[in-house]
């Protein structure tokens, strides 16, 4: 992939193109009560279900049903790190695709969300077995589907992690779509320490609360003593890593979940990513090295920053129209 053709379909209006406001406006309060309108269908019909994803393992998710009788397919939707099945920009997706006639799944990841309590060991992002294991225990409970996968930054990289795996596994996936999906974890974590320190210490505030909670739930497990002496999101996963992972070091941890080089090589489930050249937390120049396969689409924008792409000052969001035409095959 080394050619990469940039598509002008995303056109913010002007004032909106500055990709920290893109990048924060994607979950901003302001946003909640529009977004709350629009997936009040979906929220009233949503089923809180619990996913035995084997060895002692539970994930949790929302599903809904399709509004119709007939139902489009089933999509399974899956946030970024420290995000949640009720994330706006979950939630905002999820009611386009809705709308259109889909059934929902919104997965948890472990300890994401409320499911602190669910699991005592921790989460960390080379839990991909468990992952194919939750979508595997959808297809299963809800069987007869056309099913897809759909991901925001981590959650997109979970996406095609799970879709170069389905065909292994005899998971039927007709596609998948990946939104900034995090490419080598390595750049994104030296992106994230470098750049505007909001992202850091957005990110470092969220995690500290996260395994704050774990600690509540598990305290025979766990005394993470003051986190904060742990000053930056390196410090803070090398510590981890060492400390409750089998991976020897930092390094190893950060390549298991790369989906560059050769990690979507063999990738069979057509998939498209939707990404922007200025995201300003995953690196647009790591694109050309993932693997060549001719199930995976780019859709790579100017403009747009981290999972932003809104549109206009009504906070519009155009990436849920590009997700359900990239379900739909569409261009």
């Amino acid at each position: 992939m080394s050619e990469i053709v940039l598509h002008e379909a995303f056109r913010p209006v002007p004032g909106l193109r500055n990709p920290h406001l893109q990048s924060m406006l994607a979950s901003i309060k302001l946003r909640r009560p529009l977004v709350l309108r629009r997936a009040a269908g979906l929220l009233d019909g949503s089923e809180q279900v619990i996913l035995d994803c084997g060895d002692g393992v539970r994930l949790m998710g929302e599903y809904t049903a399709a509004p119709a009788a007939r139902s489009r397919g089933l999509v399974v939707l899956i946030h970024g790190w420290e995000g949640s099945s009720s994330s706006l920009y979950i939630l905002s997706s999820a009611a386009r695709l809705h709308a259109a006639g889909y059934e929902i799944f919104r997965l948890n990841l472990r300890d994401h969300g409320a499911t602190h309590h669910l699991n005592p060991d921790l989460f960390h992002s080379c839990r991909l077995d468990e992952t194919v294991a939750a979508v595997q225990a959808v297809a299963e409970r809800w069987p007869g589907r056309r099913m897809a996968l759909a991901g925001f930054s981590l959650g997109g990289n979970f996406a095609l992690r799970i879709a170069r795996r389905a065909p292994e596994v005899g998971l039927a996936l007709e596609r998948a779509v990946a939104v900034c999906p995090v490419l080598d974890p390595a750049r994104t974590m030296a992106q994230l320490e470098q750049g505007w320190v909001g992202y850091r210490l957005y990110f470092l505030r969220k995690w500290r609360r996260s395994l704050l909670t774990k600690q509540a739930c598990f305290p025979e497990l766990y005394d993470f003593g003051d986190l904060r002496e742990l000053p930056t999101l390196t410090a803070t996963t090398e510590y981890f890593v060492r400390r409750y992972t089998d991976f020897p070091d930092i390094d190893t941890y950060l390549s298991g979940y790369a989906i560059t080089g050769g990690a979507l090589a063999g990738l069979q489930v057509p998939s498209r990513i939707i990404t922007a050249v200025d995201d300003p937390v995953i690196p647009a120049r790591d694109l050309p090295r993932l693997a060549r396969s001719e199930a995976l689409e780019l859709m790579v924008t100017p403009t747009g920053g981290h999972c932003g792409f809104v549109v206009d000052w009504r906070l519009e969001s155009w990436i849920d129209e590009a997700m359900l035409a990239a379900l739909e095959g569409r261009g």
